[in-house]
């Protein structure tokens, strides 16, 4: 006997969209027994991962915090991955973005003004944007291949921070310390939620899921987005600019990764330093996917995400785990999302192997 892998005739459209929560139930349950061979009680590990932060109202706004970023990168990459666009390096665009944007802050130091902080949010718009530029010629130029191209430009710009954080961006005053000067009041968002951190990024970001939904399904370049994901020879037949809308969702996705950069050093961080993200630009490709890429869909999934980052902190406060559990659940949650998506669109069979002779 043999497997065979078939295409289902007819996909269900209603089991596509139980997938997310098959996903979730999947790594929950494979949670309770990662916990048990780590030795750690599981019920009350999951307690800790996914019920005690959001007890509190500090647990909450965090989440909210926290899922900001995740929000706004996410939707960028789903616009782009309706049309087949391949964007791998939000993570490296949303460090160009809080460059920019911290160099703004850093030159209106001695400054005050209510337009400082929607300069930083320009520049960091137009940081990420111009540094997905380049994966958007290579492809559109020399074809070449845009997941490989913007992901190795993570590292450069990572590096490239790092140069500025040793070097002409290091605070004079900060003791040799690798970090920027703190951030004034003009360069800081304002906090929305009093004895917390929300800050007014999160309501952006949500304010931007429901402008790409609008986009996505209101207009005539959402319209040509899903046609050329959906229906490549169609989208040649009508004529669409296959060039053109690859840099306009490979700008759009860096301009919201850089934009997203910005509101963290300008809110939690509030000031330009070695490490900015926890890999939220690679996190917001599960989100994503999770969220079906739907900009409606994808603010639940930043959310479930965003708990996934404060759940892997709170047990590993409160049960010694290892900080790589974090890790450990977002990828089986990919990884359960992908084979349910796949068992969805194929099935699998046994079959006789055909005897020669």
């Amino acid at each position: 006997m043999a497997l065979k892998i078939e295409a289902r005739r007819q996909i269900s459209t209603r089991m596509l969209y139980l997938t997310p929560f098959i996903a979730v139930a999947a790594t929950v349950v494979a949670g309770f027994f990662l916990f048990l061979i780590l030795g750690a009680d599981p019920f009350l590990s999951l307690y800790y991962f996914f019920v005690s932060p959001l007890e509190t109202k500090y647990g909450i706004s965090e989440l909210c915090v926290k899922a900001a970023p995740l929000i706004m990168i996410a939707i960028g990459l789903a616009l782009g991955y309706r049309a087949n666009i391949w964007n791998i390096g939000a993570e490296g665009q949303l460090t160009m973005g809080a460059v920019c944007g911290g160099a703004v802050a850093l030159a209106f130091w001695d400054e005050s003004g209510i337009y400082v902080l929607p300069l930083m949010a320009l520049a960091g718009l137009a940081g990420g944007a111009l540094y997905a530029a380049i994966p958007a010629f290579l492809k559109t130029r020399f074809n070449v291949n845009e997941i490989l191209t913007s992901l190795m430009l993570t590292y450069v710009a990572t590096l490239f921070l790092a140069v500025l954080v040793f070097g002409p961006l290091k605070d004079p005053m900060g003791f040799n310390f690798p970090q920027s000067r703190m951030f004034t009041d003009s360069a800081t968002l304002p906090i929305i939620w009093s004895e917390t951190r929300l800050h007014l990024g999160f309501v952006i970001a949500v304010a931007v899921a429901v402008g790409g939904w609008v986009l996505l399904t209101r207009s005539i370049v959402g319209f040509q987005i899903r046609t050329l994901g959906s229906a490549p020879a169609a989208a040649r037949y009508a004529g669409f600019d296959r060039t053109r809308l690859t840099w306009f969702c490979l700008m759009l996705t860096g301009g919201l990764a850089g934009m997203a950069g910005t509101f963290e050093v300008s809110g939690p961080i509030g000031q330009l330093v070695p490490n900015i993200s926890p890999g939220y630009g690679f996190t917001a490709i599960i989100v994503a996917f999770l969220g079906r890429l739907h900009p409606l869909g994808i603010i639940a999934s930043g959310l479930l995400m965003a708990l996934s980052y404060m759940g892997g902190e709170n047990a590993q406060i409160n049960q010694g785990l290892p900080q790589a559990v974090t890790g450990v659940f977002q990828g089986l949650l990919l990884f359960f999302l992908l084979a349910s998506d796949f068992l969805v669109r194929y099935r699998v069979r046994m079959v006789k192997p055909v005897l020669e002779g």
